[in-house]
Order: C-alpha cells, then sequence, then structure tokens
C-alpha cells in the first residue's frame, strides 16, 4: 500500500490537481488595475453622457433641474435628424473618400515600407529619416501648403499651366482623396514590421526564381497581416472623422461629409444638442464596429512594431 502510494503521481504546481496555495495579490498589479478602470471610466462616460443626450427633449436638456437619465426615451430624435440634411449623401461620401484612403495608404505605404527595410540601395537610410522627420510635422502646419497646391494644380478645374485663372482641384473628388492618400506613419509602421522577418525567407524565395514584387506580396506581406489591419484602422479612423479639410476644399452638398454635416445643427440661435447628439452617435457606430472587429489584430501591431 505504501509503495502504491508512492509511486502515485504528483500533480504540477499551477495545475488544476495542485493543492491551491493562497499567494497575496501584488499590491503594484492592483493599483495597476484601478488606473486602467479609472481611466476607462473617463473613456467611457463622453460617449455615455453624448448617448443619453441624444434621448432627451430639448427641455430636459436645457433644464437645470433635470435627471440624468430623461424621463422620456426620444428615440425619434435620430429620425429627425436624419432628415434635417441629406445625411446619406454626407455618409456615402464619408464612406468613400475613406476607403479610398485606406486602401491607397496601405497598398501605396506598404510598398514604401518594404523597400526601406529589405532594398538596400543608395539614400534609403535618408529617405526613411526624412520619413521620420515628416512625422514631426503638426498636421494644422500642413494645411495652407496643401491647400495652395490643390488650389493652384496645373491644368486642373480651368487653371492653365501655370495654375493661374480657375479654382484648380477645389470642390472635387481629387482634392478630397489625393492629399490624404499616404501618410509618413504608415510607411513607418510597415518598414518596421518587415525589417523583423528573417532575411532566410527571401532569400529562399529569390533562389525559387521569385521577382522584387512577388516576393513582397506572396512571401512577406502575408506575415506581417496585423501591421495591413492597424494602418487600415487607423487611415479609416483618421479619414471618416476628418472636419478642417473637407471644409475648406468643398462647398457643395454633393460632396460634403458627415462630419461637415453635423454643423447644421449650430446655428445663430443655438445649438440643437439633441439633434447634434444623435447625429454624433450615428456617426460613430462605424468606428467602434471596425475597432470591435479588428480589435485584436490593433494592439497586437501596436505591441509588436515597438519600437523595434
Amino acid at each position: 500500500m505504501a509503495t502504491t502510494e508512492l509511486l502515485k503521481p504528483v500533480p504540477a504546481p499551477g495545475s488544476p490537481k495542485a493543492p491551491a496555495k493562497g499567494r497575496p495579490v501584488p499590491v503594484g498589479r492592483i493599483a495597476l488595475y484601478v488606473s486602467l478602470s479609472v481611466v476607462s471610466l473617463l473613456m467611457v462616460v463622453p460617449f455615455a453622457w453624448m448617448v443619453i443626450t441624444s434621448l432627451k427633449t430639448p427641455v430636459e436638456i436645457a433644464s437645470q433641474d433635470g435627471g440624468l437619465l430623461p424621463e422620456h426615451w426620444e428615440f425619434g430624435n435620430y429620425v429627425d435628424a436624419l432628415k434635417a440634411a441629406p445625411f446619406a449623401t454626407y455618409a456615402r461620401n464619408s464612406f468613400v473618400i475613406a476607403i479610398s484612403h485606406t486602401v491607397l495608404n496601405v497598398l501605396v505605404a506598404s510598398m514604401a515600407g518594404y523597400a526601406l527595410a529589405r532594398i538596400r540601395f543608395r539614400g534609403s537610410e535618408t529617405i526613411f529619416y526624412l520619413f521620420v522627420a515628416a512625422l514631426m510635422i503638426p498636421t494644422y502646419t500642413k494645411v495652407l501648403p496643401e491647400f495652395l497646391i490643390v488650389r493652384f494644380m496645373p491644368l486642373a478645374g480651368g487653371n492653365d499651366i501655370f495654375g493661374q485663372g480657375g479654382s484648380g482641384w477645389l470642390d472635387s473628388w481629387w482634392a478630397l482623396i489625393v492629399p490624404g492618400a499616404v501618410t509618413p506613419f504608415a510607411v513607418f509602421l510597415f518598414r518596421q514590421f518587415y525589417l523583423d522577418l528573417p532575411v532566410e525567407l527571401e532569400e529562399a524565395a529569390r533562389l525559387d526564381g521569385l521577382g522584387e514584387f512577388r516576393i513582397y506580396a506572396r512571401i512577406m506581406s502575408p506575415q506581417v497581416k496585423p501591421a495591413f489591419i492597424t494602418v487600415a484602422l487607423l487611415t479609416f479612423e483618421s479619414s471618416w472623422n476628418n472636419f478642417l479639410w473637407p471644409l475648406l476644399v468643398t462647398h457643395s452638398d454633393s460632396l460634403r461629409v458627415i462630419q461637415v454635416g453635423l454643423s447644421v445643427f449650430k446655428t445663430e440661435n443655438g445649438t440643437q444638442w439633441h439633434f447634434l447628439m444623435a447625429g454624433t452617435t450615428l456617426a460613430t457606430l462605424p468606428m467602434v464596429v471596425l475597432f470591435l472587429v479588428g480589435q485584436r489584430y490593433f494592439v497586437q501591431g501596436f505591441a509588436t512594431a515597438g519600437l523595434k
């Protein structure tokens, strides 16, 4: 009997059959969880306020004695907000611009990042440092130069070869799509991902007779899927939420985007907060859905891009 007891396997520590040992939770971990919970709450509160406000009546919003939750849930605010302006056209324009930017940025930036990471040529390091330097330029300092380029585009919008006499690309799809087609951050991120791949992959592909483009498209790019999804999400989000540039380069309703369209609820007599919050909630939904779908790759992209 004693021999049988001795021969019984001892469960490994941490296994379900192992005896539980009381271990105190580190104070640092508790502090981390508390801090993350507080930050998460602070991030959620504005969205919760937006949704709740969109379901209130104007009287409840203006009243100082009103409670946090509406007394009467006005779901009709969403229907009335959509009728206040051609939001179907605005949403279509936003989708077209955001998808165009996403496709162009992912395609061009991935090829540029691959070239900077895997192809050695004279000046490659200098070009990379120029992209890094471009990351440091504030966005709003580039608005005026980009506007002047669009306005004086030669042989466009009635302009002559010197860019005079017409309106250039103003109030056109070219002005909405071309300036935001490629971002330096996307090139930098792709370059960091491609740089970390083992050189044996491309060497084996070259021995099999593959050309450089096929190595990029068939061998290397499938290995950096998180980079593609991360860049796609960031590009779509930036393009979808862009307000200033579409406002500057367009003046017709047929080219307005949804962020600019929300401004119809702010008039000289005041702001229609219930309609504005309803429209903003609807405009936020596509980004929430996209992030929920791709959040695993999104987090993995930033975790691994690192800062290799």
